[in-house]
């Protein structure tokens, strides 16, 4: 049986990694006495993928992972056992079965989409005037681990959300494939904002068809 299971990453939870989600959630389901499936070989591991990492610090309201049961297991019953055995932070959003013969999950997303707030504001017409640069460029040249790359066609789109109290904040959906990966922190740089001074929330992977 094959598990997807969607859920949020907040508060406290942002700042721990990819590796140490992946064994939160293995001893969650070990608690919740799931009859995990296990890899072969001399160290088997439990079957769980997580669609895509997502980097310190963010929160997630549309986290995805996929975990391998070795015996049907009602959906209803899996939510209730894992939300008794898992930390506030972590609330999940949807359970559900999926073919067993689909795609590994992390082959199967396309693109990520992000809520930026600005800690330290910057005039709704300045980052109108940032956002369209960035839009209307034709290449934007980065560097990640001392090697050059194009960010421009990794940003699918940008739009700015203007608050009454004059305030505005950030929506962006980057391609996030293998080897193709935009991160927020860069977009942020580009723009000429501090990473630092944002918070930055992943709202949504998209998936193949």
């Amino acid at each position: 049986m094959r598990v997807r299971i969607t859920f949020t990453k907040q508060n406290a939870l942002r700042y721990i990694g990819h590796l140490d989600l992946h064994s939160l959630w293995e001893r969650a389901m070990r608690r919740a006495e799931l009859p995990l499936a296990y890899s072969q070989g001399f160290h088997p591991q439990p079957k769980i993928s997580l669609a895509a990492a997502l980097p310190l610090g963010f929160s997630s309201r549309g986290e995805v992972l996929d975990v391998r049961l070795n015996e049907n297991v009602p959906v209803e019953n899996i939510a209730k056992q894992l939300s008794e055995n898992l930390p506030h932070d972590i609330k999940i959003l949807n359970v559900e079965e999926v073919d067993e013969k689909l795609p590994a999950l992390q082959t199967q997303v396309l693109s990520a989409s992000y809520d930026v707030k600005l800690t330290e504001p910057v005039t709704p017409s300045e980052l109108k005037r940032r956002v369209e640069s960035i839009m209307m460029a034709e290449s934007i040249i980065r560097e990640r681990r001392g090697k050059s790359y194009d960010l421009r066609p990794l940003i699918e789109m940008i739009s700015i959300i203007n608050e009454a109290n004059g305030t505005a904040w950030l929506k962006m959906t980057l391609a996030a494939r293998e080897g193709a990966t935009g991160r927020p922190e860069e977009v942020l740089s580009a723009l000429g904002i501090e990473p630092e001074t944002t918070l930055v929330e992943r709202t949504r992977l998209i998936f193949k068809e």
